[in-house]
């Protein structure tokens, strides 16, 4: 016996059997209830939310010999030769591989021809957003004034791409998302109606992979059933998708939020020696902090979480806080900008795992905390200061004197209005999505150094991979231009690494959280 799959092997039969579709299926049934239906509609939706099912039981329904309540029966002749697909008054096309005039006129010269067997004869156009903008100027008239027996149903996931002239002569419908709950239990109706054994754990983590599409759920559902044990467990659907394990993911938003940069490299190097895929790694971490945000918040986490998991999750929502939280999703998306455009994935990933671990991006609250921790140890280490400190501190007290009037006279190199403008050129950078660009000038400063020259201080530090980025040609122009047109002026840009301006004294007053103390003993 051939085999069928199992999206086309359970494809719903009536309009009662396609799930979560209630709101398009009733006003179907009542329209066909009432001899009302329309001579062309147009469906809508993501792909596998039920569309083209929707469209087969509709042309089947207007024909029925013996239709139930809106239904087709399926069990008359011409309910048999539809789903064999021997009925050739029901035309199914695919607009992606049919899309020239030729094929629109070919239908439009056929519509004249009354129908062979059936009341109607339908024509069944799918994706047709890739229809020629000819085939569309040969299809209006005939969309608009078809023969009384003739019907239209277009199926779509991109209804935008169609012209305004085709979304007014037909009934729009919009298909929604099937839920995940709905998708689980479709699942579990299916598995025990194939004898296949499974996990609740794993029809849920099918359910969220499958994004609202049952055909996507049904297509991985097949791929693990044809396992050499044949159970469905959550484990076989992540190493068949592609899904790092979860103690990876969590292991290194942990490592993240300890800035622990030697276990983030360690899970990153173990996920490349696998062959997992970068991009789902990252969209697991994204998707991971996002529920522990949502427990944070509300204390529930999803179904696919066992309960040993959702301990961790507990864990992990004590320790940090919600900006961070934020700050880590929306630096791993722009991470994820930077993974599309480069040809060395392995080593943006790494690089932007590590600037997550960097202490540099502690929030102010966390600062804070340390700073009391600190305090409450009484482990403060302070630079004890020589016999001399005295005689320096007046030193240095005349000499501030003496500069009074240098001060006044001279510009300072950092003004509000430079600090506002470079404010101005961070915020294009990132609405016009340089991801690399702005990236690297987060944490920066500007400069005027004199009337025709902006400096770029690196506050934390210019490693070689941002130096390298900021010193592109390209990037160095962009730079520029933003900076005169700020200006309103041409201007020159200088780099500037922080690092190199530390004083030595700096370097001996320096208390290891990262904050300057000058001690002196009374």
């Amino acid at each position: 016996m051939e085999y069928t799959a199992l999206y086309r092997r359970f494809r719903p039969r009536t309009f009662s059997e396609i799930v979560g579709q209630e709101h398009i299926t009733t006003t179907l049934k009542n329209q066909v209830i009432a001899d009302r239906v329309g001579h062309a509609y147009l469906f809508t939706g993501c792909r596998g939310c039920g569309k083209t099912t929707s469209a087969k039981v509709l042309s089947r329904a207007v024909n029925c010999l013996n239709p139930k309540d809106g239904e087709p029966c399926n069990e008359c002749s011409i309910c048999k030769a539809a789903l064999e697909g021997s009925l050739t008054d029901i035309v199914e096309m695919d607009a992606a591989s049919n899309n020239s005039v030729d094929d629109i006129r070919a239908i439009r010269d056929e519509v004249n021809f009354l129908p062979t067997v059936a009341k109607y004869r339908v024509y069944i156009i799918d994706e047709v957003h890739m229809l020629s903008p000819g085939a569309f100027n040969a299809l209006l008239k005939t969309l608009e004034e078809p023969p009384k027996h003739v019907k239209f149903i277009l199926a779509t996931t991109e209804p935008q791409k169609l012209p305004a002239t085709i979304l007014s002569r037909c009934q729009r419908f919009d298909f929604k998302k099937i839920s995940e709950e709905n998708i689980a239990k479709n699942l579990e109706k299916i598995c025990l109606e194939c004898n296949t054994p499974y996990s609740e754990g794993a029809l849920n983590l099918i359910a969220e992979l499958s994004e609202g599409a049952m055909r996507d759920a049904l297509s991985i559902l097949e791929r693990c059933s044809q396992a050499e044990d044949n159970n469905i467990t959550e484990e076989k659907v992540k190493e068949l998708v592609g899904i790092p394990k979860l103690e990876y993911v969590s292991g290194i938003l942990k490592a993240i939020l300890d800035y622990d940069v030697e276990t983030s490299l360690n899970i990153t190097n173990t996920i490349i020696l696998e062959g997992k895929d970068l991009n789902n790694f990252l969209w697991e971490i994204v998707k991971y902090a996002r529920d522990i945000m949502i427990f944070k918040t509300t204390k529930t986490a999803s179904n696919i979480y066992s309960e040993e998991d959702k301990k961790v999750i507990n864990t992990l929502s004590e320790k940090v806080e919600k900006d961070r939280l934020l700050n880590i999703i929306y630096t791993l998306s722009d991470l994820e900008n930077e993974l599309k455009w480069s040809s060395q994935k392995n080593i943006i990933f790494q690089v932007g795992i590590m600037r997550l671990c960097s202490k540099e991006n502690m929030t102010l609250g966390e600062r804070i905390e340390a700073i009391e921790q600190k305090l409450a140890s009484g482990n403060l280490t302070f630079a004890k200061t020589n016999a001399n400190m005295d005689r320096k501190v007046q030193t240095q007290s005349t000499t501030s004197k003496q500069n009074v009037d240098n001060v006044v006279a001279k510009p300072k190199t950092t003004s509000a209005k430079s600090e506002d403008f470079w404010i101005n050129v961070i915020n294009t950078l990132k609405e016009e999505r340089k991801a690399m660009l702005y990236s690297n000038l987060a944490n920066t400063k500007a400069i005027l150094l004199d009337d025709m020259t902006v400096g770029i201080e690196f506050l934390n530090g210019l490693t070689s991979f941002g130096k390298a980025v900021i010193e592109r040609p390209e990037n160095m122009n962009e730079l520029r231009r933003l900076v005169s047109l700020e200006c309103k002026k041409d201007m020159r840009i200088k780099i500037i690494d922080a690092n190199d301006k530390k004083s030595s004294e700096q370097n001996e007053n320096k208390l290891d959280l990262g904050i300057d103390i000058n001690y002196i003993d009374g």
